[in-house]
């Protein structure tokens, strides 16, 4: 039954002026998911501009049990951000609120509404000399809510963890329509529960994020950046605990490409191309970085050290350091445009894991032995933050075959792949979540109990199931 127009009429006027929209163009951006692989339908898009306002929209909404679906950037993989097919889900997008509440920089912390773009957030710390670490490949359109709401990830996971881990606090309108003050600087408070973490990473279905206090670091004054080639992916592993040791810990990245995955981001994507004259099954690209003064750490000095030693150890066969900014940049961007370089070579098949570290090349082994065997002629492509233990496995489909043919394998594909993740003791979501994508995969691998807890704490805070149903949890 769709939703009545008294309804909709009512929650256009607590949204107020121009912070709604029920025409379809305007709302169609924002009814499929970057992949196309979900789509969905709403009688009405809102953009409230505060949180009174935010919250008076979902009180009403929890009083006629109307269901809500929030949304930021619309960058998210798994559908968790997109209504359903029945156009009985109002979706909420946080665009207009993106201010920035507080700057303290003695306590290296900013304080700014959730739809402000993660690159935005960077440039507001760089106004201060300091960091914000979180960067991924879509921070130019993602918001930050969405990257709290996904416990979003990236490159520099490994020196400086995940958004859980860059959080001090959060502001949240809960499925009532209560607002939860939880923005504090702190960086130590033992008075009970630690409520925030509910949020992060509940991917909207506890309530929305409206606005987060994070973590700054101090600017980095130095930056290195090689592209080296290794002889196998056990290599990668030790050649990974030398970077650390021989750094003093300022490898900030560390991330792992397939020749396949090369050759296609060089063939399809401009100003992308092979640094290296000889050709190799798979190459590194790491960084290190730090906030010393190049005559207190000379990261050149440090850099060297670590191939040299490398080279010697015969983890390493050949490699190229980045001698500018520019340079840097471009070995970059054969990582980032990797996914991207997928999509001119046919379907593909995601997969978005994490497996203990020194699992990886075990891993590696045997789910590409796996798919191959079951779709001859799939062409893997595993790249992506292995110094963390997360692989993005996408899998091309064969040349020559059907598209949605193979598309049509995709669940059992990831099922398999899946199973040979849990074997090793990893995770079937790293960084990206949940969403619909992958909830009938959560119930059949998480522990019993497990679902029961988060099924009894969404039903507390959320008793109607109007915040983002069937997400995460069905």
């Amino acid at each position: 039954m769709s939703i009545d127009t008294t309804h909709l009429s009512a929650l256009k006027d607590l949204a107020g002026d121009k912070a709604w929209s029920d025409d379809q163009d305007v709302i169609a951006p924002h009814v499929t998911e970057p992949r196309g692989k979900f789509s969905g339908k709403t009688p009405l898009i809102l953009f409230p501009g505060s949180v009174t306002k935010l919250a008076k929209i979902i009180a009403y909404a929890n009083q006629n049990n109307i269901k809500i679906v929030p949304q930021g950037g619309n960058t998210g993989l798994v559908g968790g951000s997109i209504p359903d097919l029945s156009g009985n889900e109002i979706l909420i997008n946080m665009k207009r609120m993106n201010k920035v509440r507080e700057i303290d920089a003695l306590n290296h912390t900013i304080t700014v509404e959730a739809g402000m773009l993660l690159s935005e957030v960077h440039s507001n710390a760089d106004k201060i000399k300091c960091q914000f670490p979180m960067h991924i490949a879509s921070e130019g359109s993602a918001m930050i809510g969405g990257n709290i709401s996904t416990n979003a990830g990236g490159i520099n996971v490994l020196h400086f963890g995940v958004m859980r881990d860059l959080v001090l606090g959060l502001e949240v309108v809960l499925p009532s329509g209560d607002i939860w003050n939880g923005l504090t600087g702190l960086r130590k408070d033992n008075t009970g529960y630690d409520l925030k973490q509910l949020f992060i990473g509940g991917e909207g279905t506890l309530g929305i994020i409206t606005a987060a206090t994070l973590k700054l670091f101090p600017e980095a004054k130095q930056k290195n950046t090689a592209f080296v080639a290794i002889p196998d992916t056990e290599a990668a592993i030790k050649l990974l605990a030398l970077a650390r040791e021989v750094s003093g810990d300022s490898l900030i990245a560390f991330e792992i490409l397939p020749r396949a995955g090369l050759e296609i981001t060089a063939k399809h994507m401009p100003g992308c191309r092979d640094p290296l004259e000889n050709k190799y099954d798979w190459y590194i690209l790491l960084e290190c970085a730090t906030s010393m003064q190049s005559d207190l750490l000379n990261l050149e000095e440090v850099m060297s050290k670590i191939l040299e030693q490398a080279m010697d150890q015969e983890l390493v066969l050949d490699g190229v350091v980045a001698k500018n900014i520019s340079e840097a940049r471009t070995l970059w961007n054969l990582r980032e445009f990797m996914s991207e370089a997928q999509k001119f070579e046919g379907g593909s098949i995601k997969h978005d894991i994490s497996v203990p570290v020194s699992k990886i090349p075990e891993f590696l082994r045997v789910a590409t032995k796996v798919v191959e065997d079951a779709v001859p002629g799939i062409r893997p492509i595993p790249f992506g933050h292995i110094g963390d233990g997360n692989i993005h496995f996408n899998l091309t489909q064969p040349k020559g075959m059907d598209k949605q043919e193979y598309l049509a394998k995709w669940e059992d594909i990831n099922h398999t792949v899946h199973e040979i993740v849990t074997s090793l003791g990893g995770s079937i979501s790293a960084e990206h979540g949940i969403g619909i994508l992958k909830a009938a995969e959560l119930e059949h691998f998480k522990p019993e109990i497990d679902l029961k807890v988060m099924r009894d704490i969404k039903k507390a805070l959320d008793p109607n199931n109007i915040m983002n149903p069937g997400r995460v949890l069905r």
